[in-house]
């Protein structure tokens, strides 16, 4: 029974090596997606720092007048 078990387990492991190894990688073809997800990711992130700044440079000017 032992035997049968690991054999099958043998089996499963070497199909599962045998799906990886056949596996493409699909950010190497669909290079022009990955550049457009960076350039939204870059200009998100400049949004984001501008509205920070924005936010506390109004709280700078805020904490100011009060004085």
């Amino acid at each position: 029974m032992a035997a049968i078990r690991s054999a099958a387990l043998i089996a499963a492991r070497e199909e599962a090596v045998a799906h990886l190894a056949k596996r493409s990688n699909w950010a190497s073809r669909e290079a022009g997606v990955i550049v457009v997800f960076a350039i939204v990711f870059v200009v998100g992130v400049g949004l984001v720092g501008l509205w920070i700044h924005k936010l506390v440079s109004a709280r700078k000017a805020a904490k100011a007048s009060q004085k």
